[in-house]
């Protein structure tokens, strides 16, 4: 080997911050965790907050029965705030907050902690997630419709660039895209629409203060961040971040007239993909995690700022520190026992990577184009939608044919009993069910204790503003006013959603493309039709999404299928109450009603539903799907559910077979017109 260290740069990277997605329970149960994951080599903090908090409503709230700490911790006031960041200081930390329609509220939160602590706004560094549009696509944690979702986006993003300028007031989020079927092109292109109706709002809010747009818009795009997601096709995956860099700074020079260098670099934090990772033989995601790992590591032009790593497990339920700390250590592993951080860029100059890069960009361009002619991102969330069904019905085809090989769930299944999953819990983390009455009597007291005078006329002010004409005031300041005064972040919801109104974003179901018939679903298809001529009718399924999990996918591709085997589907959505999902049985004459819950929150939630739906008279079998727990399905069982489907079930055309069997079982045939009954095996 020759003398010549050319190859390698002259130092050694800084490796990117590393970070672990937490939080459950309680704010001081998470800081617990928070102080002790930074102990462990944790460089950065990254916030997951409940359902509630994030789609704006209080622990005692109705629709959050069952929801509080189960995907995240609440943070209800700034009361809850402060705990979470008890002895962690806040001018030195850089937090990273999954908070997408509530972002403005928990900014303002934190801000005012920080001021508790001695530290001014200015030097506070992070991330808000904040991209409204992705979740009108795909998490569903929306609170207010698009127009004042947008007006509440452009506010935050004008204020903390003047106020808060080491923050990242946006992570233009594509990682939901890819955890919704997205492909590669529809990733960049949509994540690339949605940051262009993003400045676009930007632009246009800053335009009202003289003069101030213009030089204020190179800095708002150098503050634009973005979160992506990378699969297990890592070179794919690479090839990927390199197309949305080189189309990140056309848009900058291009379309808002960024010279700055600076400001035009693509920045990104990375999860890597969760969809990918499978219930059946889980140890198999380890594997998966340091591949996805290395596709945003290995170039260093187009290398992650930061890195959170899911868990082994979290198909399972939620992970235990134990776990977290795993993926936190394959971090630390490839930083500073492997060379990647020793070499300049290795794919310049790859023939293989160039045309990767060059196919991806053909393709987003061709892609946003079609997004900019339905009116851009905002009016294309019905068509961006429906894209994402169709592709990720596509992709459940090929892993059901086996066209796309996934190790361990459809080939190469057989397998010896795992011990990591041979405790009493099966390998995850139970949030005690004490934790949400906990939570609620804090509420309470820190409602008994506050000044209600102050806090009413903060909310009054806060509803003024948002009703201003123009839109001229800043919803930033009576915000972070209200969080002062000891506002919750219902209360704070609750006013704007008096102003605002509100929403239910669109599901794709009814337009999405029907499934070209193979084999397996033309039988379902006569075992359907035979169905309908016992009963009368066509066969009648509810799919139901009960509590506040937005993560409506699965629910989406059941609707879909049922659709395209001839039964006739009610699905309204997402975030329903029990109640009324036994009101729209009644009132559909449901055959079978299935409920989809992925949030943790099923032990509460399936049982209140089955119970709604008793008291309405209604009898109809009830099937479950979402991520369970082997040890839950007994109880879900005895509490009259027919059939648990978990993310192991990958075989939706069998599962429709299951329940077209289950309805036949239950209903009796309907008598023809000579008295005899209809036959028909089903």
């Amino acid at each position: 080997m020759s003398g010549d260290h050319t190859a390698r740069l002259p130092e050694r990277d800084a490796p990117w911050m590393m970070r672990t997605y937490a939080g459950h329970s309680t704010a001081s149960a998470s800081n617990e965790l928070y102080r002790r994951n930074l102990e462990k080599g944790q460089t950065g903090l990254s916030i997951a907050f409940d359902l509630p908090t994030q789609t704006g409503y209080d622990s005692d709230d109705e629709l959050a029965r069952g929801e509080v700490g189960k995907v995240g911790v609440p943070i209800s006031h700034r009361g809850d705030m402060a705990a979470l960041m008890e002895g962690i200081p806040m001018g030195e930390m850089n937090t990273s907050m999954t908070i997408n329609a509530t972002a403005a509220w928990l900014l303002a939160l934190y801000i005012v902690v920080a001021e508790e602590q001695g530290v001014p706004q200015r030097q506070l560094q992070g991330t808000t997630q904040n991209d409204i549009i992705k979740e009108f696509l795909a998490r569903g944690t929306y609170a207010f419709p698009p127009g004042a979702s947008m007006r509440l986006i452009a506010d935050m993003i004008a204020y903390t660039v003047e106020h808060v300028p080491k923050w990242n007031p946006i992570n233009i989020c594509s990682y939901h895209l890819q955890e919704a079927g997205a492909t590669p092109v529809q990733e960049i292109a949509y994540s690339m629409s949605n940051a262009i109706a993003v400045l676009d709002a930007v632009r246009e809010r800053l335009a009202r203060v003289p003069g101030a747009a213009e030089e204020r818009m190179g800095q708002v795009f150098g503050r634009i961040s973005f979160f992506v997601n990378a699969g297990v096709r890592f070179i794919e995956e690479h090839a990927k971040l390199r197309a949305m860099a080189a189309l990140w700074e056309q848009l900058g020079r291009e379309r808002y007239g960024v010279q700055d260098a600076r400001n035009l670099r693509f920045r990104y934090g990375v999860q890597v993909n969760s969809l990918g990772l499978t219930e059946a033989q889980p140890e198999n995601n380890v594997q998966r995690i340091v591949l996805e790992a290395l596709a945003v590591t290995l170039g260093r032009d187009a290398r992650a700022r930061a890195i959170q790593l899911p868990a082994w497990n979290e198909a399972l339920g939620l992970p235990r520190p134990w776990d977290q700390q795993w993926s936190l250590r394959i971090q630390q592993v490839l930083a500073y026992e492997t060379d990647i951080l020793e070499y300049p860029d290795i794919f310049e100059g790859s023939v293989v990577m160039d045309g990767l890069v060059a196919e991806l960009l053909e393709g987003a361009r061709a892609e946003m184009a079609v997004v900019a002619e339905h009116g851009g991102a905002v009016e294309a969330v019905p068509y961006m939608k429906a894209a994402l069904v169709d592709s990720h019905r596509e992709r459940i085809r090929r892993i059901e044919s086996g066209e796309q090989v996934v190790v361990g769930q459809n080939r190469f299944t057989e397998t010896e009993d795992a011990p990591l999953t041979a405790d009493a819990q099966g390998g995850i983390l139970v949030v005690d069910p004490a934790a949400q009455a906990e939570q609620i009597e804090s509420l309470r007291r820190w409602r008994a204790q506050r000044d209600q005078a102050a806090v009413d006329a903060a909310l009054a002010a806060l509803a003024e503003a948002a009703a201003a004409e123009g839109e001229r005031e800043n919803l930033m300041l009576a915000t972070i006013a209200a969080a002062r005064a000891g506002a919750t972040t219902g209360e704070w919801a609750g006013t704007l959603r008096g102003v605002f109104g509100s929403y239910r974003a669109p599901t794709g179901v009814g337009e999405a493309a029907a499934m070209p018939a193979d084999g397996e679903l033309t039988q379902l298809r006569e075992e359907v039709s035979r169905l309908q001529e016992r009963l009368g009718r066509r066969p009648k399924i509810l799919v139901g999404k009960p509590g506040l999990d937005g993560h409506s996918n699965g629910a989406e591709q059941i609707a879909v299928r049922a659709r395209d085997s001839g039964m006739d589907v009610v699905y309204e959505g997402i975030r329903l109450t029990p109640a009324q999902i036994a009101a729209s049985a009644v009132q559909e004459g449901v055959h079978v009603i299935g409920l989809s819950i992925l949030s943790g929150s099923h032990r509460e939630l399936v049982p209140a539903v089955i119970h709604a739906l008793r008291q309405a008279g209604v009898t109809a079998p009830v099937v479950v799907g979402g991520i369970i727990p082997e040890q839950d399905v007994p109880l879900l069982r005895r509490a009259g559910v027919a059939a648990v489907y978990t993310p192991k079930d990958f075989d939706i055309t069998r599962i429709m077979r299951d329940i077209v069997e289950l309805v036949g079982a239950e209903r009796p045939a309907v008598p023809s017109a000579n008295g005899s009954s209809a036959s028909g095996s089903a």
